[in-house]
């Protein structure tokens, strides 16, 4: 469905909303947002694994899929992007960034992921009402509050349609539907961001702890 008027919603209905998804179905959540935003609305993926992009393309084929390529991705996220983009004949948007310093990640990182990811996103989401991530609670201690529907920075009406999913919901979902993912994660990188700021994690560990290991940081901006 196509939505010519867009919604608009106070934080407190967003809150009840919140509450009410809290027992609904991802689809249908994705439903909802495709009913009350598109076509002004944008999914964000990370290529880690396609559950979200294979939940999404169930509900609107062409659903806008946005992928940041910050230029310091393992060759393997690249090959997943075009793997998935054929997979389901993605209405992907690319978002490159401009020339850089090579050594911004390892000079300053924090303000490398400001420019590099989060603005881009910035750039991805101008006009758009609403976007969608796979952020989830099981995936870091700092997203266990993680809300379904809330309102982002920008303004926007961000959501987690599968914020509530464990791993091993995951797992499943990917088995039964022949999800593709990153191989990266049959490696030892659980989760799995730019190369250089990105390490194996030990069985048992953290899933996250492979992230800006040896530093304070645990994430990019995107979900703020």
């Amino acid at each position: 469905m196509r939505n010519l008027t867009i919604p608009s919603y106070s934080d407190a209905e967003l809150a009840a909303l919140n509450e009410e998804f809290e027992h609904l179905a991802a689809e249908k959540i994705i439903q909802w947002g495709v009913d009350n935003f598109s076509p002004h609305l944008s999914l964000a993926a990370s290529m880690t694994d396609a559950v979200m992009i294979d939940l999404a393309v169930k509900v609107d084929p062409a659903i806008e899929v946005v992928f940041i390529d910050t230029g310091f991705h393992f060759p393997e996220t690249l090959e997943t992007v075009e793997r998935v983009r054929r997979h389901y004949g993605l209405n992907l948007r690319l978002m490159t960034v401009a020339r850089h310093d090579p050594e911004l990640w390892n000079m300053d990182p924090e303000n490398c992921c400001s420019a590099v990811k989060a603005g881009q996103l910035d750039r991805a989401l101008a006009g758009k009402a609403a976007w969608m991530s796979g952020l989830r609670r099981a995936e870091a201690a700092t997203r266990v509050s993680a809300p379904i529907v809330v309102r982002d920075l920008r303004g926007l009406v961000k959501l987690n349609p599968i914020a509530t999913w464990t791993d091993e919901q995951v797992a499943d979902y990917m088995a039964e539907h022949r999800v593709p993912f990153n191989p990266l994660l049959e490696r030892g990188y659980p989760s799995i961001g730019c190369m250089p700021c990105t390490k194996p994690v030990a069985p048992g560990n953290d899933p996250r702890s492979g992230r800006w290991a040896g530093s304070d940081k645990t994430e990019c901006g995107l979900h703020d």
